[in-house]
């Protein structure tokens, strides 16, 4: 099977600092670093690096063919990645010394997808391969549409959070994935638990507290995160979700997936970058083996 992604593409530019930045203050980085991010890149590479083909969908401009490059180097098939005349996204990323981070994004190239060339990539899908979406591009709603139309597996990120974008896309995927915050925001805004909407499953990933994933058709699968020192949490929730798009994919249980999607982001924490810090399927295994 295979694993298609529409999904972004970002210059991720690192500043290490001292703190996280206050309202009206100026804060000297400590170090600057630039790499490969995205929601939709860091899911891509991770999804490749699991062992899974994977298409990406995408756009980037002038100043982006080298994330090309290094998705096509993490084994991501990028025919599908257009050169447009509007900036690469890019990601501003302060990072403290605890590894927690602020962004600041700026979408350009990422929202220039194209409906006729997403039909044209998704109409070569099988039936049972699978969509992986999130909200940094336009057009989310209509490829999920096209993907339900040929019988695909739609797995949606519901981040940058949107309640409105969230509940539109309800009626056309088999997973929600959510954090703890964005749970709570969503069911706030529907005035109904997360365990109430109606989606076949729903996967909320709740950072050192682990994921819990409901599933219409199964029983509710609650596992632990692995205890690790973070040097830097950025793109860890993109790591697991890459994983366990992965891992469903190629036909492992759902709660081995999540097992395996939660050893491949602590792993990921513990290096510095996004996309550059995704684990090999190796690597993740030989961490799992080493656990008593």
């Amino acid at each position: 099977m295979s694993i298609f992604n529409l999904g972004s593409i970002n210059i991720d530019n690192f500043y290490a600092v001292s703190h996280l930045p206050r309202p009206g203050e100026t804060l000297a980085a400590l170090g600057h670093d630039i790499g490969l991010g995205g929601k939709g890149a860091n899911q891509s590479v991770a999804a490749a690096l699991a062992g899974s083909q994977v298409f990406h969908i995408g756009a980037i401009g002038p100043d982006g063919a080298w994330c090309a490059d290094s998705m096509k180097a993490a084994g991501v098939d990028v025919s599908g990645v257009a050169r447009v005349q509007v900036p690469t996204a890019h990601a501003n990323i302060c990072v403290d010394p605890e590894g927690e981070n602020v962004i600041v994004l700026f979408s350009g190239a990422n929202s220039c997808q194209d409906l006729q060339r997403i039909e044209s990539i998704l109409v070569g899908a099988k039936k049972g391969d699978t969509l992986v979406l999130q909200n940094e591009t336009n057009l989310t709603f209509e490829a999920a549409q096209l993907a339900q139309e040929y019988g695909l597996r739609v797995i949606y990120s519901a981040a940058p959070f949107s309640a409105e974008a969230a509940a539109k896309m309800l009626p056309v995927i088999d997973m929600l994935v959510l954090n703890d915050v964005e749970a709570d925001q969503l069911s706030c805004a529907l005035g109904q638990s997360v365990e109430e909407l109606d989606v076949p499953s729903v996967l909320i990933t709740r950072g050192a507290q682990g994921a819990r994933l409901l599933q219409r058709n199964g029983p509710p699968l609650q596992v632990p995160a692995f205890a690790v020192t973070p040097v830097d949490t950025t793109g860890a929730g993109d790591c697991f979700i890459g994983y366990v798009a992965a891992a469903l994919d190629q036909g492992i249980k759902p709660e081995q997936a999540l097992i395996l999607a939660s050893a491949a982001s602590a792993i990921q924490v513990t290096q510095k970058g996004t996309a550059d810090a995704m684990p090999a399927r190796d690597e993740v295994e030989a961490f799992l083996s080493a656990r008593p």
